[in-house]
């Protein structure tokens, strides 16, 4: 099996946002201090410095912030995806992510476009990893 590149590694920190994940939920922190939501998940506000965060559920929906077409990655297993939809999306919630566009046509996407999350299992010998991605709102499937 050749190395992978796009598995993220639980830790007892991040464990609850994967399993989450595994359940069909987005997960993001909120600071009780300062009100703002953040992502990706941190021990405290990236805004306040505030410890005192908790996990909340989003709602799954976002925005189109900006995107790339990536034609061409050795990386496995990347290799055996392209092209895919690299993006950057604003959550509802204000935080804005990385993640990967679906089941939508190059041409299609537009800035500003409504998006819902859907969850992606990263494959054979990933215990389990199932990844947050995101396609256009009220898409079938």
């Amino acid at each position: 099996m050749s190395a992978r590149f796009d598995v993220p590694e639980a830790d007892a920190f991040t464990r609850p946002y994967w399993q989450a994940a595994a359940e069909g939920h987005l997960l993001l922190r909120r600071c009780a201090a300062c009100g703002r939501a953040h992502h990706y998940p941190r021990e405290f506000c990236p805004h306040c410095w505030s410890e005192n965060v908790t996990w909340e559920r989003a709602s799954g929906r976002a925005t189109l912030y900006t995107w790339s077409v990536v034609h061409r990655n050795d990386l496995p297993p990347f290799d055996k995806r392209v092209p895919y939809v690299a993006a950057v999306v604003d959550l509802d919630e204000g935080p804005r992510m990385m993640t990967e566009v679906v089941e939508c046509e190059e041409g299609s996407l537009r800035i500003g476009m409504g998006l819902e999350v859907r969850f992606r299992g990263a494959g054979e010998g990933t215990q389990e990893i199932t990844v947050p991605v995101f396609r256009p709102r009220g898409s079938m499937g």
